[in-house]
């Protein structure tokens, strides 16, 4: 799978934060009511991440269960969920497809937003994600990632989060985590500005498959299997001002979720639409659970690691932020 070759580095959020805001204004209004009707369907943005996560939400689209629900959903595709957080908090987007949760749940507690769930996005699956060195690696164990630099798409987020807590189960030392893109992880392995990536897919088998990198450690194992790490999540003033379509919206990507469930391969022949991945590419990826529904009880499991690793202060009840 060809890694695109980007310049080294991360780009600087407040030049991407602007950009997107921008691009997201020329697809609509700003002022925080944007679902609108037209041609008898309501109106939707989503932004989303090229990842496996946001696959319901294309197999919704393209299934036709949006317009079976009455709505008429426009993607908008970002690098990370974060950069549309201040869109959805202006309103620019309704809703944010594959957030990661520790993002916005932050979010909430420090009420610079205040968010709400509609559905579930994907839990994690065996080498959904996996830890990755470079096939002549000095890292030849877990052991060995004591003080290392571990590539991950955000600090302080769902990828430290999980590694950290399997290698504190294996009563091993932690890494040394450095930020990177998930494209750019692959160039920054092969020229050694990291010792290691936390890559997920597609990104995850693109880096195998181009630089014959090696497994170091699934990211999917106990304890965090079958975690929840994303989910489309909105504003506590869209869910109320439109309940109607909230709810609209979380009965199609369940039932897209229930499709990618029960068909795989539905999944598979998705991918390609919406990833740099070809068809071929796209049968070999590791896909993560698709919950049909939402468990207040394993988002429960999240908030709890994520105050036990400090990215939570307080105690939080995850069921009073699902939208029913």
């Amino acid at each position: 799978m060809a890694l695109r070759r980007l310049r080294p580095g991360i780009a600087r959020p407040a030049v991407v934060l602007t950009a997107l805001t921008l691009l997201l204004a020329a697809c609509g209004d700003d002022k925080g009511d944007s679902a609108s009707t037209g041609a008898g369907h309501t109106k939707l943005r989503v932004a989303a991440l090229p990842l496996t996560d946001s696959a319901a939400l294309y197999l919704a689209r393209d299934r036709g269960l949006f317009k079976k629900e009455g709505l008429d959903v426009t993607i908008q595709p970002v690098q990370q969920s974060i950069q549309a957080l201040p869109a959805l908090a202006n309103g620019q987007v309704d809703v944010i497809a594959s957030a990661n949760y520790v993002t916005f749940l932050q979010a909430d507690e420090k009420g610079t937003l205040d968010v709400r769930i509609l559905a579930e996005g994907v839990r994690v699956a065996p080498h959904m994600m996996d830890v990755l060195v470079p096939k002549d690696s000095a890292v030849k164990s877990v052991a060995d990632l004591a003080g290392k630099k571990v590539a991950v798409n955000i600090l302080n987020n769902i990828q430290s989060l999980t590694l950290n807590a399997i290698l504190d189960a294996k009563g091993v030392g932690r890494p040394v985590y450095r930020q990177i893109a998930f494209p750019q992880m692959g160039p920054a392995l092969e020229r050694d500005q990291v010792d290691a990536v936390h890559a997920v897919e597609p990104f995850d088998s693109a880096i195998q498959g181009d630089l014959k990198a090696k497994v170091l450690l699934d990211g999917g194992s106990a304890p965090v299997q079958s975690l929840p790490i994303s989910g489309y999540v909105t504003t506590q003033k869209f869910a109320a001002g439109h309940a109607k379509e909230a709810a609209a919206f979380r009965r199609a990507i369940e039932a897209a979720s229930k499709i990618a469930t029960q068909d795989p391969n539905a999944v598979r022949e998705e991918l390609p639409k919406y990833t740099k991945v070809t068809a071929d590419q796209a049968q070999k990826i590791q896909l993560p659970v698709y919950p049909a529904t939402t468990d207040p009880a394993q988002l429960r499991r999240l908030t709890e690691l994520m105050l036990k690793q400090g990215l939570l202060k307080k105690k939080l009840d995850p069921a009073t932020l699902l939208v029913t």
